[in-house]
C-alpha cells in the first residue's frame, strides 16, 4: 500500500501532466453537485411543477455542456458553455412539443424524437468544437426530456433548468482560470465517402447514427427493450469518421462498459448503508472519465458506467436485472453502430501513396 501511495503521484503527473484533466474533472462534478443545489432553492423552483426534475435536467445540462466545452479563455469558455446550456433545452423543448403531437397523429413513441438528436450529433461535429457539442447536448436534451416525461406544459420548468445549468457550468469554469487548459483527443483520419463525393464524412455519419437509432426503436418494439435509450445512446457516441475507427470505438466502449458495470453492481450494498461514499466514489470516478477522455475512451466508458451504476442505486433504483441492461443494451448500440458505419454510406481511410521523396500528409 505504501508503495502505491508514493508511486500514484508521479503517475497521475505522467498521465495528467500539469494537472488540467483532474482539474476538469473537479470541475464537472462540482457543476453538478451546484444545480443541484441551486435547483432546491424555493424562489426558483415556486414555479415548477413538483413532478418536473428540475435538478436532474439542470445537472445534466451543466455537467454535459463542461464535457463538451473545450476554450482555453474564461471568457470563450463562459460563451460556450452558455450556447451549450441553451442547446440542451433547445433539445428538450423540441421533445417536449413534438412528443404528444407523435402520440396523437403518428401513435409512436417520444423515442423517434431521438433520432433527430441522433444524427444531429454526428453531423453537427462539421463546424468544430462548439458545433460538435451543440449536437451533443441537442440529444443530451431530448435524452433528459424523455427520461423525464416532459410536455408542452413544462417548457417554463426546462427555461429554469438552463439558467441554473449557465450558472453551475460557468461559475466552475470562472474560477478554475488558466490553471485548467483543454485536452483534445487526437486527431481522427481523414474520412472519404466510398460512393459519393459530394457526401460530407459528418453527413454519412449522422445518417449511420439515425439508422442504427431506428433499428433499436424497431427491436424495442418487438422485443420491449429494457432502457432502449441506452442503445441509443451507444449508437450515437460510437460512429467516428472511418468504419475502422467506429468499429475500434465499439470496442472500447464496450470493454469499458464491462468492466464498469460489475464495479458499479458490487457497490450495490454500500449504496442502501452508506449513500454518502457512493457519491464520493462516483464523483472519483468522474475525475477519472474527464482525465481518460481523449485518450483513453474505454477506461472512460467505464469510469461513466461506473457512475451511472452506482448513482442509479444511491437514488433507489436496486433492480440488477435494470442495472445490468446498461451493459448488453450497450454492447446492442455498438454492434448496430458497426453494422450501420460499414453499410449505410461507408466511410473509409484514403489510402495515400507514398512517393519517393515525399511527406506523407497527417491525418486531421
Amino acid at each position: 500500500m505504501k508503495q502505491i501511495v508514493d508511486t500514484l503521484p508521479a503517475w497521475l503527473d505522467r498521465v495528467d501532466p500539469g494537472a488540467h484533466r483532474r482539474i476538469k474533472g473537479l470541475r464537472l462534478v462540482t457543476a453538478y453537485g451546484l444545480a443541484l443545489a441551486l435547483a432546491t432553492l424555493n424562489t426558483l423552483t415556486s414555479s415548477v411543477p413538483p413532478t418536473v426534475p428540475l435538478g436532474m435536467l439542470a445537472a445534466g445540462f451543466a455537467l454535459w455542456a463542461s464535457v463538451s466545452e473545450a476554450r482555453a479563455t474564461r471568457a470563450a469558455s463562459s460563451r460556450d458553455l452558455a450556447a451549450l446550456c441553451v442547446a440542451a433545452a433547445a433539445g428538450a423543448t423540441l421533445y417536449a412539443l413534438l412528443c404528444p403531437w407523435l402520440d396523437t397523429h403518428a401513435r409512436v413513441g417520444g423515442e423517434w424524437i431521438l433520432i433527430s438528436g441522433a444524427f444531429l450529433a454526428p453531423w453537427l461535429k462539421r463546424y468544430g468544437v462548439l458545433g460538435a457539442g451543440i449536437g451533443s447536448q441537442l440529444y443530451i436534451g431530448q435524452l433528459l426530456a424523455y427520461g423525464a416525461h416532459l410536455g408542452p406544459s413544462d417548457l417554463p420548468a426546462i427555461g429554469v433548468a438552463a439558467l441554473i445549468a449557465m450558472v453551475a457550468a460557468i461559475v466552475p469554469r470562472v474560477l478554475s482560470g488558466p490553471s485548467e487548459q483543454p485536452a483534445l483527443a487526437p486527431p481522427a483520419p481523414v474520412a472519404m465517402p466510398a460512393r459519393n463525393g459530394r457526401i460530407t464524412p459528418e453527413f454519412a455519419m449522422g445518417l449511420q447514427a439515425a439508422a442504427a437509432a431506428l433499428v433499436v426503436i424497431a427491436l424495442n418494439s418487438a422485443f420491449d427493450l429494457t432502457e432502449s435509450a441506452w442503445a441509443i445512446t451507444a449508437c450515437v457516441y460510437v460512429v467516428t469518421q472511418t468504419a475502422e475507427g467506429t468499429v475500434e470505438r465499439v470496442r472500447r466502449r464496450i470493454v469499458g462498459t464491462l468492466i464498469g458495470v460489475p464495479l458499479g453492481l458490487a457497490c450495490l450494498p454500500i449504496a442502501a448503508h452508506a449513500p454518502l461514499a457512493i457519491w464520493v466514489a462516483a464523483s472519483v470516478a468522474m475525475i477519472v472519465y474527464a482525465m481518460a477522455l481523449p485518450e483513453r475512451y474505454d477506461i472512460a466508458c467505464g469510469a461513466f458506467a461506473f457512475t451511472l451504476i452506482v448513482t442509479l442505486a444511491a437514488s433507489g433504483e436496486h433492480s440488477v436485472a435494470f442495472l445490468v441492461a446498461r451493459a448488453w443494451e450497450t454492447i446492442v448500440g455498438g454492434l448496430l453502430g458497426v453494422v450501420m458505419a460499414w453499410v449505410v454510406l461507408p466511410l473509409k481511410t484514403p489510402h495515400v501513396a507514398h512517393v519517393r521523396g515525399a511527406v506523407p500528409r497527417e491525418s486531421s
